[in-house]
């Protein structure tokens, strides 16, 4: 097994108008992180340089132009670009959109290539890293068209983990878009990661109804009583742990997700409001049901701190090491299950 320390650890850079920059250095600009992996920031010297003279910082690091260049134990910069960018903190500028993009691209094919271990992305600005090759709502999306996967934006922290049936969908169209179908695919991708990527041999889920009160039997929209619930017994009928519809307002309040291992949140907002309250500045953003490994911080470009020297690395540092964790326990678990023990032909 690949060690930790080994493992190559890939950086998008996002948005550069954005705290991105900011704290993929800052997380770095403590040498012990080089303990645990060695990271490939992809962006150019030049651009970080001026990072790390605006925030006054001393780490080192070396630009290669390849990725046979990386050195084990150096912070080191894929020049995806040569020349000057111009960032103005804090303004949303398709030009900067489209380094992100460039950054986001090499990095995923990298990834692809097994030239990087996993990827960590720092976080951009979803309107103006729009264009012909990014037609996305955001990162998930993207990469399951690249890596060939059925993603899940699955929140976690030690303590709690989110799934979400549907992200970055029109709160108008979310009724429409859940279908017994959908449920019972996205549970089995949150099972599978619980497995795989944390070690839960019997995972215990959660779900959220889709209306206020799950629907109060109907008088609230049918959408739990004619989808949700059956679907929920079908799935407890061939011995999945799974419970609910819950009523997603007092759900969170009364500390109920403790008594189980994953949610599943049937939107964004449902899911996201209450993780980032228990957990904002210390989750992560986990793209689950990929064959690689990609986490982010779990917040956004923050404009309105950028270039302030105020920004806080904690979820990014986490992103990372949640990254090294799960490409580690997911390689564990294939290496247990992939030579079962074969039943013994000879008699006693």
């Amino acid at each position: 097994m690949k060690s930790a320390e080994k493992i190559k650890l890939g950086i998008s850079i996002g948005d550069l108008n954005g705290i991105g920059g900011e704290i993929v250095l800052k997380t770095f600009e403590d040498p012990r992180m080089l303990d645990f992996c060695t990271p490939v920031i992809f962006a150019s010297v030049k651009t970080l340089s001026f990072l790390k003279k605006h925030f006054d910082l001393t780490l080192n690091f070396q630009g290669v132009d390849n990725l046979s260049q990386v050195l084990e134990g150096k912070i080191n910069v894929v020049n995806v670009w040569k020349e000057n960018l111009t960032l103005n903190f804090g303004a949303e500028d398709p030009e900067i959109g489209k380094y992100a993009f460039q950054s986001l691209k090499a990095a995923t094919a990298a990834l692809k290539n097994d030239e990087i271990d996993v990827l960590v992305t720092a976080p951009i600005n979803k309107n103006t890293i729009q264009s012909e090759e990014f037609n996305f709502p955001g990162h998930t999306n993207y990469l399951a068209q690249e890596l060939e996967g059925e993603s899940l934006m699955f929140m976690i922290t030690n303590n709690l983990k989110i799934g979400l049936l549907t992200d970055h969908v029109p709160i108008k169209d979310i009724a429409q878009v859940i279908t017994p179908e959908l449920i019972e695919k996205k549970i089995s991708i949150i099972q599978k990661s619980l497995k795989e990527d944390f070690r839960i041999s019997r995972p215990k889920i959660a779900m959220l109804g889709i209306n206020p009160h799950s629907g109060d039997n109907g008088l609230i929209g049918q959408e739990d009583e004619t989808i949700l619930k059956p679907t929920l017994q079908k799935l407890k009928d061939k011995g999945h742990l799974v419970f609910g519809p819950y009523a997603a307002d007092s759900f969170f309040g009364t500390k109920n997700y403790a008594n189980f291992d994953a949610v599943v949140a049937a939107y964004h907002d449902q899911g996201l409001i209450p993780f980032k309250t228990l957990s904002f500045g210390e989750g992560v953003n986990y793209t689950a049901g990929l064959r690689k490994v990609r986490t982010s911080p779990d917040h956004g470009t923050a404009f309105e701190i950028a270039g302030k020297d105020v920004a806080n690395i904690n979820s990014f540092k986490e992103a990372v090491f949640k990254a090294i964790e799960i490409y580690q326990t997911r390689r564990e678990f294939k290496k247990l299950t992939k030579n079962p023990l074969k039943k013994s032909s000879k008699k006693f």
